[in-house]
């Protein structure tokens, strides 16, 4: 078994590699990691080189070989998304001692490069992984991406496609490297440009057109039209009637303008909200708002439910604002979808009320009815009389779980 492994983070290269790395590999026996990186070593550094990123792997062949001083190598710095997070409590559990000299991260470099401070980034990895990039730029911070699995080109695709296609961006390409290149571009001419495996983006934060604030925003901020909008304070106990969260994927099932899909992409904001309208006009609504409050997670969906609902993503939670008559048919949907589905319905007369509250118990005898009446005042001269408007009833149920019961 190794007596200690030092695990050393490379920075860009050799031109950022540290002293005490340095240090460390002219006295290593055995040097591990990716063949690029090993390939990049200095002369002085052993031949006994081993090409191995695996952390199960790694941490196997420190146990079998009794090597003084191995060292295993990564890119970049080992504490910002780097292999070592999965190899240390290996290494703890053969007790194998370690240590860990920290490198100078492409985030770090790309930064110093811009001359700009990174502290307010926000800092996510595309390198192996799915990465939600619209997700990322709408919390009005610039987001710095590590890429891989998702290369700039594919992150920018996915900005242009939310309709961000105008966002500033910046690709930094082998930083650190004799070949480094750095380009400024915009998210949608970048969709179309090739860049080097080794990359890193850099996206300007989304506009935001209006400030965050709670729940349950004005009437009159909305774009109305001719189309009913539910009331502010109804829209501020939807999203916790469905218990709705950051990464949830929502359905709103007639959205009329939009004003309930918006206050939903501001619950599910690292999720994806898709707002269901068949009527042309309120499909219209919804863009438009999408657009003046910046909720570049919602989707506008043109279609009549139940029909257009099985091409949607398995929902987590769904509100159904508006129905046609097909009620209990988009319940069935809704529910065929996902069992353990959380939902809340809208009514306003007695028959739709009806219709909710036997669906929803047949699939729930648990289901709950609130009853939201709003009285505004208006003035009258020097004085206020009290309006009172049609009381809306939110029922909400959530599905039994076939696995637990």
């Amino acid at each position: 078994m190794s007596e200690q492994v030092t695990l050393i983070g490379t920075g860009g290269g050799l031109e950022t590699l540290t002293r005490e790395a340095e240090n460390i590999l002219c006295q290593s026996d055995a040097i591990l990691g990716a063949a690029r990186i090993l390939h990049t070593l200095p002369d002085f550094c052993t031949r006994n080189r081993i090409a191995e990123v695996r952390p199960e792997a790694l941490a196997q062949l420190l146990r079998e070989h009794p090597w003084k001083h191995p060292c295993v190598v990564y890119g970049g710095d080992t504490g910002f998304y780097s292999g070592t997070r999965l190899l240390i409590p290996l290494l703890k559990e053969l007790e194998i001692p370690c240590h860990v000299i920290p490198g100078v991260s492409s985030m770090q470099i790309l930064s110093a490069r811009l001359g700009r401070s990174w502290e307010n980034w926000n800092l996510c990895s595309a390198h192996g992984m799915h990465c939600d990039a619209v997700a990322a730029v709408s919390c009005g911070k610039a987001a710095f991406f590590l890429t891989g699995k998702e290369s700039p080109a594919a992150l920018c695709a996915q900005l242009t496609a939310a309709g961000l296609g105008n966002l500033s961006v910046t690709v930094g390409e082998n930083l650190g490297m004799p070949d480094e290149r750095i380009t400024r571009s915009t998210a949608r001419k970048a969709a179309d440009i090739s860049f080097s495996p080794l990359s890193v983006l850099l996206a300007e934060p989304a506009p935001v057109p209006y400030p965050v604030r709670t729940p349950g925003i004005p009437d009159s901020d909305f774009i109305r039209g001719n189309v009913p909008m539910t009331k502010q304070e109804v829209r501020a106990v939807i999203p916790a009637k469905l218990a709705v969260r950051p990464g949830d994927t929502v359905w709103d099932v007639g959205a009329g303008t939009g004003s309930v899909s918006v206050e939903l992409s501001r619950a599910a904001y690292h999720g994806r909200v898709y707002a269901v309208e068949c009527n042309a006009e309120a499909c219209e609504l919804v863009r438009r708002n999408r657009e003046k409050f910046g909720a570049w997670n919602l989707i506008p969906v043109s279609g009549t439910a139940p029909d257009i609902l099985e091409s949607l993503p398995v929902p987590d939670a769904v509100f159904i604002g508006g129905s046609h008559g097909k009620l209990t048919q988009i319940i069935d949907a809704v529910f065929d979808k996902n069992p353990s589905v959380r939902l809340c319905v809208s009514a306003i007369t007695l028959e739709t009320l009806s219709i909710a509250v036997n669906a929803l118990t047949a699939r729930n005898p648990h289901a709950e009815v609130c009853q939201i009446g709003i009285t505004r005042t208006r003035p009258a001269g020097n004085l206020h009389l009290l309006t009172a408007h049609n009381p809306v009833f939110l029922i909400t149920a959530q599905g039994q779980n076939t696995a637990g019961g």
